[in-house]
């Protein structure tokens, strides 16, 4: 699916702050894709630009699964719907799906597309990106200092790192320290 109609189904749908949202991870995941060997760049795109459609059902951390399921009953690629189903922290396990009323079973990012959109999510707040410690920091004071998603979102951190292969490719795309810088 191109860009421009994965937008143009995500506006059938949600409010113009969570396009707003969604447009600011799609760009930045553009970013990265560019610089990361073995990825479907317009597959990962696309999936950014959906990625929270299911807030137009829920704004619970289910929205991934509800927009995946959406997703589906519209006909939309599988690829797509598994990015939306999947992009919510970095992922969640079948003990945390269960709790949350989604079907016992994990959500986790398995594809370099399906990472690459959680972790760029993670890294914008709103509009604005931010450090990945200031993200953390975030998750941190929400779920608390023991969650196993900061474990989870610290590895997705790391992998993404090893992808992108040394600090100089990082420089102006994920800015680790201090305030993000769009």
């Amino acid at each position: 699916m191109r860009t421009a109609d994965a937008l143009e189904l995500l506006r059938r749908f949600v409010p113009r702050r969570v396009e707003e949202h969604c447009m600011a991870v799609a760009e930045f995941v553009e970013e990265l894709a560019g610089r990361v060997r073995g990825v479907e760049a317009e597959l990962a795109i696309a999936g950014a630009v959906l990625h929270d459609i299911g807030r137009s059902v829920t704004h619970s951390p289910a929205h991934g699964y509800a927009g995946a399921e959406l997703l589906r009953r519209l006909g939309v690629d599988e690829r797509l719907a598994r990015i939306a189903e999947r992009h919510v922290g970095a992922g969640i396990s079948a003990e945390e799906a269960r709790a949350l009323g989604m079907p016992a079973r994990d959500f986790f990012p398995e594809t370099r597309e399906e990472k690459l959109v959680a972790y760029a999510d993670n890294l914008i707040m709103g509009t604005r990106r931010v450090s990945f410690e200031q993200s953390m920091e975030r998750f941190r004071s929400e779920l608390g200092s023991e969650h196993p998603m900061l474990k989870r979102f610290a590895a997705l951190h790391r992998e993404v790192l090893g992808w992108l292969n040394s600090q100089e490719n990082l420089e102006g795309v994920v800015n680790t320290h201090g305030e993000g810088e769009h």
